[in-house]
């Protein structure tokens, strides 16, 4: 079958973004056998030539559309992302009567909701290196669709329960000559997953819905030959995107000096969760090549921090901070003000305390998005700031009542008092 695969995210939100996941998703189905072409969206203003030319050019029997984001997270003035996929969505059938088969990590959170408002004909919950290249085999037999792993169909719901696969080894990390201008581009930094599932459990996060909550690994081996194709094929900056990449340490050990060993000359970053970080680890890092860290923290107030469940305390993000700071590598944090028990008082000792971290970059946010199946959408519920009719699809968010205009004065001073705080 000819299969046409859309990156439909045209937002760059905090940076431009290589779809590493569709590419993957492209290479699964490609072993697979069939044909395939890929059209990243990313930074296109008018989309319809694009999508003109290659569905005229290629003539699809399928289409596929990631979806990456569904919103900015923003309280202020969110922006909805899900309009233009609609849109791209609707360039596509005024084109071509193929089948549209929605994926992404923005999918994931919201599968049923997502297909009813973009109106596509179906649509993968969870990992589609396997999902999508099983489909297209039952759809090329005309077969029954029910079995296939985490597919959802207009108003019929779930049809088969979503399995993770056990092995990422099995699942391939994308051809770097899918992206030949991105590796000529200097301000890219390419994406790379080396485990997938997050156990942490943090009251706002939406990762165990979109990976689970066991972690899988690759083997550093099979990472470390991927990033040795992409220095060969012109990367030299990459993004470890795990979102906690010292989770387990041993594994970040030996990813780390696997990499070191090779010699490739790259720099990189990665998300660190604060509450497990030990010198032996940063040490290896920096000599593997690491030059910025994201510190996950959110809040520098003890107590805050357990309405979180974060299983850290502020000294362990200020023995983090220090132990980063000694071997020369970057640090950006976060603060995420206004969710459940913060008080004036609880804001003004984060800012005090994220001031003593002497933090290279911090970012501030106010208000936090509501995602399904998270404590904070429990709190929100009993605490009647939503309803069980309310679709989470569109952003609804957590703010302490009665300090939204407080909160907003303290983030401006902020920004004015302290050059390297950003929003």
């Amino acid at each position: 079958m000819r299969v046409l695969l859309i990156s439909a995210n045209t937002e760059s939100i905090n940076m431009p973004v290589i779809p590493v996941g569709l590419g993957a998703v492209a290479d699964s189905t490609r072993n697979a056998g069939h044909e395939v072409e890929l059209v990243d969206l990313m930074s296109v203003s008018d989309t319809y030539p694009i999508i003109k030319s290659a569905i005229e050019g290629f003539r699809p029997d399928v289409i596929g559309i990631s979806v990456r984001n569904i919103d900015d997270q923003n309280i202020e003035e969110p922006q909805f992302f899900l309009d233009q996929v609609k849109d791209v969505i609707s360039e596509c059938r005024s084109l071509s009567g193929a089948p549209i088969v929605l994926g992404g990590a923005g999918y994931s959170i919201f599968p049923e909701s997502t297909l009813v408002y973009t109106g596509a004909d179906m649509g993968i919950q969870g990992e589609g290196e396997i999902a999508f290249p099983d489909l297209l085999a039952l759809m090329e037999k005309g077969a029954d669709l029910s079995g296939v792993s985490g597919l959802y169909l207009p108003g019929v719901g779930l049809q088969s329960k979503r399995k993770f696969s056990k092995n990422l080894d099995l699942l391939p990390l994308p051809d770097a000559k899918m992206f030949p201008s991105a590796a000529r581009d200097q301000n890219l930094w390419m994406p790379i997953h080396t485990r997938r599932g997050c156990p942490m459990n943090c009251s706002y996060c939406s990762t165990s819905t979109i990976e689970g909550r066991v972690i899988r690994k690759r083997s550093p081996r099979a990472v470390v030959d991927a990033v040795a194709g992409y220095v060969e094929a012109g990367f030299k900056r990459f993004f470890l995107t795990d979102n906690t990449f010292n989770i387990p340490a041993s594994y970040a050990r030996k990813f780390c000096s696997t990499l070191a060993d090779r010699q490739l000359d790259v720099s990189w970053r990665s998300i660190i969760y604060p509450g497990h970080l030990d010198e032996a680890l940063v040490r290896v890092m920096a000599r593997a090549g690491c030059k910025e860290v994201s510190l996950g923290f959110e809040s520098g107030c003890e107590r805050i921090l357990r309405h979180m469940n974060k299983k850290f305390t502020p000294e362990d993000v200020r023995r983090a901070s220090e132990l980063l700071e000694t071997h020369g590598i970057r640090r950006m944090g976060f603060l995420l003000l206004g969710g459940p028990g913060e008080t004036k008082e609880t804001v003004e000792e984060s800012i005090e305390f994220v001031d003593s971290l002497r933090l290279d970059v911090m970012k501030m946010t106010v208000g936090i998005r509501i995602y399904p199946d998270t404590s904070l959408a429990r709190t929100a519920l009993n605490e009647g700031r939503i309803t069980t009719q309310d679709d989470l699809l569109f952003p609804k968010f957590y703010i302490v009542r009665g300090l939204e205009d407080w909160m907003r004065e303290v983030v401006s001073q902020c920004m004015a008092e302290r050059p390297n705080w950003v929003t």
